[in-house]
C-alpha cells in the first residue's frame, strides 16, 4: 500500500508565499499531498512558487494579496472555496519588518500587515472551519515577539501582537476543534533578512550570523516549514494556544552581549 503524505486530501491556503518561509512551506506541502492556494504581494515571486509547486507535482491556485486589504482576504478565502471547496489549513505567513522607525505611518503599515492580515484571514476562514468542526490555523509570529532584541520597535510588538492573537483565537475556537498555533522563526535567511546576509557575506561575517543563539548557526527556511507542517497536520491534534520558538535556543537563555563562550 502507497504511504499517503501527511496532508492527504487537506486544503491550504498560504499567505506570504512569494519567498522565504511560505515558499518552503508550499514546497513542503505540495509533498505531503495538500492542494493549496497560494497569495502574496509579489506577483514574480509568487509565479515561481507557484511553479515550484507544480514541479513538485502539487495542486494549487495562486492570487496577488495584499493581506493588508480585507477585500482582498475575502476573495482569496472565496477563491479556495471556488477550486477545492474547503479549508482545512490557514497558514498567516505574510509579514513585513519595520525597520527601527518610529513614525505613525510605519506602525500603521507593520501593524496592518502583520496583524490585521493575519486577523482578516482567521475572520474569513475561521467560520468556515467551525462549521465543519475542523481546521489548523498557523501564524508565522517571531523570536522578536518573545524578547527584545530580535527587531525593530513596531515589528517586535506586532509579532507580540500575533502571540496573543493565537491565544485568544485559539480559546474562542477550541470548542469546534479548531486549533490555532504559532511559530516564532528566529534568524532565518529570507526575503525581509536578506540584506543583512548579503552584507554579512560580503564582509566576509557570514559566520558570525546566528552565533549567539545555542546553536552557533542560523536556520533555513526548511526548518521553519517542518514545523509549520506538523502543527498544521493532525500529529500535532492535541495542541492549540501555542507559539513554538524555531530558533535554534535563542529563546532558552539570557542571549546578552558577552554571555557565549
Amino acid at each position: 500500500m502507497e504511504d499517503k503524505g501527511r496532508l492527504e486530501g487537506k486544503v491550504a491556503i498560504i499567505t506570504g508565499a512569494a519567498n522565504g518561509i511560505g515558499r518552503a512551506t508550499a514546497i513542503l506541502f505540495a509533498r505531503e499531498g495538500a492542494r493549496m492556494a497560494l497569495a502574496d504581494i509579489n506577483e514574480e515571486g509568487l509565479k515561481e512558487t507557484y511553479d515550484l509547486v507544480r514541479k513538485e507535482g502539487g495542486d494549487a491556485i495562486m492570487k496577488v494579496v495584499d493581506v493588508s486589504v480585507e477585500q482582498q482576504v475575502k476573495e482569496l478565502f472565496e477563491s479556495a472555496i471556488k477550486t477545492f471547496a474547503r479549508v482545512d489549513i490557514l497558514c498567516n505567513n505574510a509579514g513585513i519588518g519595520g525597520g527601527v522607525g518610529k513614525e505613525e505611518q510605519v506602525w500603521k503599515r507593520v501593524y496592518e500587515v502583520n496583524v490585521l492580515g493575519a486577523v482578516y484571514g482567521i475572520k474569513y476562514v475561521g467560520p468556515h472551519m467551525q462549521e465543519r468542526k475542523s481546521g489548523s490555523i498557523v501564524n508565522t509570529a517571531s523570536v522578536a515577539g518573545i524578547r527584545a532584541g530580535a527587531g525593530g520597535n513596531a515589528y517586535s510588538a506586532s509579532k507580540a501582537a500575533l502571540i496573543n492573537l493565537t491565544k485568544t483565537v485559539a480559546c474562542d475556537m477550541g470548542g469546534f476543534n479548531v486549533r490555532v498555533n504559532s511559530v516564532c522563526p528566529g534568524l532565518i535567511e529570507t526575503g525581509m533578512t536578506q540584506r543583512a546576509f548579503n552584507y554579512a557575506r560580503e564582509s566576509g561575517k557570514i559566520h558570525k550570523m546566528g552565533y549567539r543563539c545555542e546553536l552557533r548557526r542560523y536556520g533555513l527556511p526548511e526548518e521553519v516549514a517542518h514545523a509549520i507542517l506538523f502543527l498544521a497536520s493532525d500529529e500535532s491534534s492535541y495542541i492549540t494556544g501555542q507559539s513554538l520558538p524555531v530558533d535554534g535556543g535563542n529563546t532558552c537563555s539570557l542571549n546578552l552581549p558577552g554571555m557565549k563562550y
